[in-house]
């Protein structure tokens, strides 16, 4: 067997074989395929595409690269829910505890974040003292409790994706569907879940910027979630504006919690509801999403889902009273408020300009050397159909003295108003299940 012939095959449009497959993926993870012939043959499935039965074999190889991970003496239900990621995107914080209010709980990998703000574990730690658990024995020792457990990412998992990931970003075949769908369910199916829920964002705030390609990989993972006969459904959502109206961390935080309470903004909130509904169904605890929704309703109304969510953070070392008296949270104490210049509506938002202020603030990191600054950010007052008058405030900065023309420059770009009334964006898109 030579590469080169596989690397022809495929970019011939012919099919290959899991032997082909696996040929050219183990010996380039031992070193002994050279890095141009790979990267000719990623810019041939660039082109052609994967069958889902190539895409498994893809898939399982690179699971096999690196450890697998179980959680024995874990006796809930285990949902796995993966955000492609965006602005304002604070939902596990939210979500997990709702999961444990139901009786399931979620035991998952989480890395720090790269862009807008900061990644869920970054988030988490807005909180002093709060510490992630450092081994699988701490895991299911706390997701047993509370059912949330939350692990940085470990590099024995799924290594040879890491090794893929570098070479596509130097030769532009980050985008392709086929890539993307195997980089992301590799590492969800290497780690144990009873059900994966997959939430693809899509928009301007989002890596998948257009509804028809966001829906063409939410049902290529969905196919590969099912070739490997896992319980699953994606989601597809509107990143169009930043999700809630709290971006940046110990901010982000605070929505979570008032969600929690009953009090999130509406988006938000939907998006919970739905997400712990889906989870219920993939259980099999209610057959329709408006029971499910209702269920969810429940812990939040009488205080369930907050008290898992103090139990966790105890549990980690934080203090759970941050839920109670924010002043406990680092947040910045400057303030700008940016202004509406005349009357009208809010018709369209630039969520990745939003994020981008936000992480000149410090709120994300541009490169995965830069420090967070958990206390900075921004809260929207107004979002896509809000109405607004000269003079009302937009959106408040929260900032550490660090203010600057270039930060507003990219707010007065990230808006379009219209004198107009416009109507409210959807906060889910479609739904493949």
């Amino acid at each position: 067997m030579r590469v080169v012939d596989i690397i022809q095959k495929k970019r011939d449009k012919e099919i290959l074989t899991n032997e082909e497959i696996r040929f050219i993926l183990e010996n380039y993870q031992k070193g002994e395929v050279p890095e141009y012939q790979v990267a000719s043959f990623l810019m041939a499935v660039y082109f052609n595409g994967m069958t889902t039965a190539e895409l498994k074999t893809l898939t399982e190889t690179m699971i096999e690269s690196g450890d697998t991970i179980d959680f024995p003496g874990i006796d809930k239900f285990l949902i796995d829910k993966h955000s492609t990621g965006g602005v304002g995107d604070k939902t596990t914080i939210a979500l997990a505890p709702i999961f444990g209010a139901l009786g399931m709980g979620t035991a998952k990998l989480s890395g720090k974040g790269l862009g807008h703000t900061g990644g869920t574990i970054d988030k988490f730690e807005s909180i002093k003292g709060f510490k992630f658990s450092n081994s699988k024995e701490e895991l299911i020792k706390i997701v047993n409790e509370t059912g949330t457990g939350l692990m940085g990412q470990a590099d024995t998992i799924v290594p040879l994706d890491k090794k893929l990931y570098a070479l596509r970003d130097v030769t532009a075949t980050v985008s392709s569907i086929p890539l993307i769908a195997s980089s992301i369910m590799s590492k969800k199916l290497a780690v144990h879940a009873d059900a994966i829920i997959l939430d693809v964002k899509v928009g301007s705030g989002a890596f998948m910027k257009n509804l028809d390609e966001a829906r063409d990989l939410a049902t290529t993972m969905f196919k590969l979630g099912k070739a490997f006969d896992r319980n699953i459904v994606c989601m597809l959502t509107n990143m169009d504006e930043p999700l809630g109206n709290a971006v940046g961390n110990s901010l982000e935080i605070v929505e979570a919690v008032e969600t929690l309470k009953g009090n999130g903004p509406e988006d938000f909130t939907y998006l919970v509801e739905v997400l712990g509904a889906q989870a219920l169904i993939l259980k099999g605890d209610v057959k329709t999403l408006e029971d499910g929704i209702e269920r969810v309703k429940e812990v939040i109304e009488n205080g369930e889902a907050l008290l898992m969510l103090k139990s966790f953070i105890k549990g980690s070392g934080g203090n759970p009273e941050i839920c109670d008296d924010y002043s406990l949270l680092k947040i910045a104490t400057e303030t700008f408020e940016y202004k509406a210049k005349e009357s009208g509506f809010v018709k369209h938002i630039d969520a990745e300009k939003i994020g981008k202020a936000a992480m000149m603030l410090g709120a994300g990191r541009a490169t995965k050397d830069d420090i967070i600054d958990h206390s900075v950010g921004l809260i929207m007052h107004k979002k896509v159909g809000d109405e607004f008058k000269v003079g009302d405030s937009i959106l408040t900065l929260y900032h550490q003295n660090n203010m600057r023309d270039e930060i507003i420059e990219i707010l007065d770009s990230a808006f379009v108003f219209s004198r107009k009334k416009v109507e409210k964006i959807s906060t889910i898109l479609d739904i493949i299940s």
